[in-house]
């Protein structure tokens, strides 16, 4: 595709990007102060429709409570996806379009009503311009919780059904400086799995453990093994966190439970390196609970894949954000987003856009999920900007339908 024309294209879309701003921070508002947990995102798409007024997109209902939007020619088109769902906490922002009265309580406390808005005003913005290739917006329901939003729109085929040839998303973040874009290739987030661990004895009374078996000491010195299980594993070049976060044992404290459980997640860029680990920590819960006369159990829910970020796709984005003025920062963690499941099917792009909180080790404002992280409005534009270098970057490597 000749680059003039691209570049043409750009500045058009850019220009009407910014002035569909206002509309696109008044729809954040009202998803921000009316937000829908899980499986519930219906409403939110329905705004999202309605904000955008007149019937020039082709409509689909996708994995439930998510819609599909396609607008330009017929054949080959460019994705730009947007999560619809929430999180169950209770807002304490103080903002004057908080969601804390909303019953359940929910909020999106993970930005997501920033990412729909940019979402919004780059799909608005196109409107009235004369696209090569086809534009898909995915409102996607579910990034939160499983199973997720992104498999039932792979297993549905409905990207493919669109020849969607490439799909972008962008995500604030707080450890990416503010007004900075991270666009990396490569592993940009991690395969995420959740375990449990039962270790099985025998019951009894805290006065007498030597009628008894107690898997509790077993079950310390598994999670305290687990760390040195993963050093001695993984190569320390590579990533990789094992974090048990829930432990259970009696329901009182002068009895010896016959069962005590753990649970947590690892995560891991690295799909050789997701199978050794698992392998070794299951002979390692096993073995310390049989040399304390129990049984060890050890269970997985695998979880998302890695995500990995076309390396061309990534390289030909970062040029238009540079096109547009836009600073990049490098930027990949072991957090996980169900986005990574698209890469099943075809090139993906996640992109971070930075917020301007402190790093970690570092005083500072709130993090993701946190009940008092509210990014500025002026991070819906940098989500729009990010998304529209996305779809530029992939149609530089896209020929039209002839």
């Amino acid at each position: 595709m000749a680059s003039q024309n691209l570049q043409d294209l750009a500045e058009r879309w850019l220009r009407g990007i910014d002035a569909s701003l206002p509309a696109a921070i008044e729809l954040r508002h009202e998803l921000h102060a009316s937000p829908d947990l899980s499986g519930q995102e219906d409403p939110t798409s329905r705004r999202v429709l309605n904000a955008l007024g007149d019937h020039a997109f082709e409509v689909e209902t996708v994995a439930g409570t998510g819609r599909l939007l396609r607008l330009g020619p017929a054949g080959p088109s460019i994705g730009l996806r947007a999560e619809l769902d929430a999180l169950p906490l209770t807002e304490m922002t103080g903002s004057p379009f908080s969601s804390a009265a909303s019953n359940p309580p929910a909020m999106h406390a993970c930005g997501h009503d920033v990412h729909l808005a940019g979402l919004f005003a780059v799909l608005d913005a196109a409107r009235d311009l004369d696209l090569p290739l086809g534009l898909v917006g995915l409102l996607q329901p579910r990034e939160e919780v499983g199973p997720t939003g992104a498999a039932d729109v792979v297993a549905g085929n409905h990207l493919i059904d669109h020849e969607v040839r490439a799909l972008v998303a962008a995500h604030v973040q707080p450890q990416v400086p503010a007004g900075h874009v991270a666009s990396d290739g490569g592993p940009v987030n991690a395969a995420v799995d959740e375990i449990e661990i039962v270790v099985s004895g025998r019951g009894g009374h805290g006065a007498y453990p030597h009628l008894a078996v107690d898997p509790v000491p077993a079950l310390c010195r598994i999670i305290l093994a687990l760390q040195e299980t993963a050093r001695s594993t993984v190569n320390p070049l590579h990533a990789a966190v094992v974090s048990i976060t829930q432990i259970q044992g009696a329901a009182a404290p002068n009895v010896i439970p016959g069962t005590a459980t753990a649970a947590g997640t690892i995560r891991v860029m690295d799909e050789t390196d997701r199978t050794l680990l698992h392998e070794r920590l299951a002979r390692t819960v096993t073995s310390i609970a049989e040399a304390h006369g129990c049984t060890g159990k050890y269970e997985i829910r695998r979880g998302e894949p890695a995500l990995v970020n076309d390396q061309v796709l990534a390289g030909l984005t970062r040029n238009w954000l540079s096109e547009f003025g836009v600073p990049t920062s490098s930027f990949a963690s072991c957090g996980s987003d169900d986005f990574a499941t698209y890469g099943s099917q075809l090139p993906i792009l996640m992109q971070f856009v930075g917020t301007g909180y402190p790093t970690e080790h570092s005083a500072g404002g709130p993090m993701l999920h946190d009940p008092s992280f509210l990014p500025g409005d002026h991070v819906v534009r940098e989500v729009a900007v990010a998304m529209l270098s996305g779809w530029l970057g992939a149609a530089s490597i896209t020929p039209p339908s002839n």
